[in-house]
């Protein structure tokens, strides 16, 4: 048996020596620097129905004053200055109290607007040309004057005013279910402060 016959599992050492001038078998996959950017998910559509209340009213209520309730007022403005001549002697304080007098006949004798409200259950409350957003209020009430009712709009700041708006008999329950559907609703009720106004006819 030829002892120089070399095993067929074992490798030619001659074989295992690298071969300078072969090219490297391996190929690198050549990456593309800039990764694939995956598409913005589509925002859901807004598909609720918007049926929008519109209706006119005036901006506050305007009762009718008689003579007797100017003759009143000022025999009142007369008490106050004849209380400061003879007690307080501040003579600015009189002059105050003219200047609000004057004032008071002056907004009470000027007659209301009538102003345009469109109420939308996606945008939110329009009065004339002007937008007032869901967003700014936390709550809505019923306020009932007398006769007349009015929708309250409580804000969320602190400090901001309310929005009060009146409105007909007739669009009522309308304008209540789409505030509803947006805003919970309180129980609302007039202060002192209204209801000393309200007694003056203010």
């Amino acid at each position: 048996m030829n002892d120089d016959k070399q095993n067929y599992w074992q490798s030619n050492p001659e074989d295992d020596q690298p071969t300078p001038d072969a090219p490297s078998s391996v190929e690198v996959p050549n990456e593309d620097p800039s990764p694939t950017e995956q598409p913005e998910p589509a925002q859901p559509v807004d598909t609720t129905p918007d049926n929008p209340v519109t209706w006119t009213a005036q901006e506050y209520i305007h009762p009718d004053k008689s003579k007797w309730w100017y003759v009143i007022f000022w025999a009142v403005v007369v008490l106050f200055i004849a209380l400061d001549v003879f007690l307080l002697k501040i003579w600015s304080f009189s002059v105050l109290i003219v200047v609000m007098a004057v004032a008071l006949v002056v907004y009470i004798r000027r007659p209301p607007r009538d102003n345009t409200y469109t109420l939308s259950q996606k945008q939110g409350l329009y009065i004339g040309e002007k937008l007032y957003h869901f967003d700014e209020f936390k709550a809505f009430g019923l306020i009932r004057d007398g006769e007349h009712y009015s929708i309250m709009l409580i804000p969320r700041k602190r400090f901001s005013p309310g929005v009060s708006v009146y409105f007909p008999d007739n669009a009522g329950e309308q304008i209540v279910d789409i505030l509803g559907q947006r805003l919970p609703m309180q129980e609302l009720k007039l202060d002192m402060i209204d209801l000393v106004v309200r007694k003056l006819r203010l």
